[in-house]
């Protein structure tokens, strides 16, 4: 690692901003790992996409599925492929001893961050001294910055009263905050100078960089969804803003509402990451299989996504940028 608990802090303020993005783990029709394809997919989405770093093994990624030793594997790849510097690892998982066993993996590796999101807690209904020792307890294992993530999933949402608390341990540094846009912005006002404050939806993300002074997108999956090699629209107005040029920002921002509209229409509700596996493969990327419980799409949504990218009006350049989808 780059620095040590103490630094933690003012290593992610200088470090740790730009568009990262969150990986779908690519299975093969076998549902085994597709090592060789989530490589193609690191390097393309930093090298032709512009993305700043990657979110490995996270809900997207479908780390409830996969066991301790292919998340680990999962990460020693992504460091591999793009080096510490522009990886963030999920140690999420509802046993404490797992998370921090992967914790120490990822900072024996040489990632810069982790993500541990809060757990589901079943019998707790004021989680707050809860939560606050959860994550001193982590923090004490390992010198790596931590990035919370609170979400809906977890049955109840971290104020930001709490957030700004927790923030006082040394080497939190970030926190992925899927909430109402009212309670980030008041997480920003309260601890802003503490910890970098984000949320998931790109829709914002404008909104949040010209209003919030963010310089931090984490993260999901419309940074290589929303573009391709030849056509960086996010990665264009997100440069725009972070120099002030706002009115073009917007243009270029409001420009992919046809994209965002297409795949809204076209994801079946219980069906996200299958749909999104699909729109990477029309891009030409490693999309690949979902394990259970999640569900795969009928080829009557298949064809329905198709013939949706087809027409929502993403440039895609060069033939090769298909190759793998046909």
């Amino acid at each position: 690692m780059n620095y040590d608990r103490r630094d933690a802090k003012d290593y992610a303020r200088e470090h740790f901003k730009g568009i990262w993005a969150a990986a779908l783990t690519p299975f093969a029709p076998n549902l085994e790992l597709d090592e060789a394809g989530l490589r193609r997919n690191l390097r393309h989405w930093v090298d032709d996409l512009g993305i700043d770093g990657v979110f490995v093994c996270g809900k997207q990624g479908e780390f409830f599925s996969m066991s301790v030793a292919e998340r680990k594997r999962s990460f020693d790849v992504a460091v591999e492929e793009l080096g510490g510097h522009r990886t963030i690892l999920s140690c999420s998982d509802q046993n404490l001893d797992t998370v921090i066993d992967l914790a120490r993996h990822a900072q024996a590796i040489g990632a810069d961050y982790i993500v541990v999101h809060a757990p589901v807690l079943h019998f707790a209904h004021k989680q707050d001294d809860t939560l606050y020792q959860y994550y001193q307890t982590i923090s004490k294992q390992v010198e790596i910055g931590i990035a919370l993530w609170s979400h809906p999933d977890s049955g109840y949402l971290m104020s930001p009263e709490l957030c700004a608390r927790v923030a006082d341990i040394p080497n939190v540094v970030a926190i992925k905050y899927s909430v109402p846009r009212d309670m980030y912005a008041r997480l920003t006002r309260l601890a802003g100078d503490k910890i970098l404050v984000s949320t998931a939806s790109e829709e914002e993300w404008f909104d949040n960089i010209v209003e919030l002074g963010w310089r931090l997108y984490l993260c999901s999956s419309p940074p290589y969804l929303l573009q391709t090699k030849a056509d960086r629209r996010m990665r264009e107005y997100t440069d725009l803003a972070f120099r002030g040029e706002v009115a073009r920002a917007k243009a270029v921002r409001d420009s992919l509402d046809p994209v965002r509209e297409a795949i809204r229409r076209t994801r079946p509700a219980e069906k996200f990451h299958a749909h999104s596996k699909c729109w990477q493969e029309l891009l030409g990327q490693t999309g690949g299989a979902v394990r259970r419980p999640l569900l795969e799409l009928t080829p009557a949504e298949r064809d329905a996504t198709r013939r949706a990218f087809e027409t929502c009006g993403l440039k895609l350049g060069a033939s090769s940028e298909r190759s793998s989808a046909a």
